[in-house]
């Protein structure tokens, strides 16, 4: 079965991506002011343009981890069901970690790695989403920071895929299906 056709509508130009994740840099270096390294752990596969874009920014030593877990699949509505893929390479305990993540949506991802990570006794864990979808929330669960609050829309690009494509997009796009008036 082919994927539904689509057009995408930019959501949030990547000029305000870039201001925000400044802003969000600044937040993070007063929360973290005077480590001697911050982890920091990003989500795969989205969250890979938010991190690098994220690290690059910050003033602070860091050190760059990835963690995949996955209730998507290729599909577009979660499955609850949260897998770790990909785990750590590096030890967390008793060191200040910084959680990357691209979208909360019903929040089961995220909220299932904090709680794995914090079993493993970080000094400080904390988290930071790119975009925010708390009417799709599930699980009571929030980023320490978020860069931008969306409403309920299927989106795409800055690292975040529908069926593997449109990752590569320089901005958020919101992905409106073509087919949804015909018939």
């Amino acid at each position: 079965m082919g994927q539904r056709p689509y057009v995408i509508d930019q959501m949030i130009s990547a000029k305000a991506i870039a201001a925000r994740i400044e802003g969000l840099a600044r937040e993070i270096e007063a929360e973290f002011a005077g480590t001697d390294k911050l982890v920091v752990v990003g989500l795969l596969r989205g969250s890979f343009v938010f991190i690098a874009d994220l690290v690059r920014e910050l003033d602070l030593p860091v050190e760059v981890d990835f963690l995949e877990a996955s209730s998507y699949g290729d599909g577009m509505e979660s499955s609850r069901e949260v897998r770790i893929l990909k785990d750590l390479r590096g030890k967390i305990g008793g060191r200040d970690v910084l959680v990357v993540e691209d979208i909360v949506d019903t929040g089961h991802t995220l909220n299932h790695v904090v709680q794995l990570l914090r079993a493993r006794e970080p000094r400080q864990l904390e988290t930071v989403a790119l975009l925010d979808k708390p009417i799709r929330r599930e699980v009571d669960f929030k980023a320490d920071w978020t860069g931008f609050e969306i409403p309920d829309e299927f989106v795409v690009g800055y690292g975040i895929d529908y069926a593997q494509r449109n990752r590569n997009l320089p901005f958020i796009g919101k992905v409106r299906f073509t087919d949804e008036n015909q018939g």
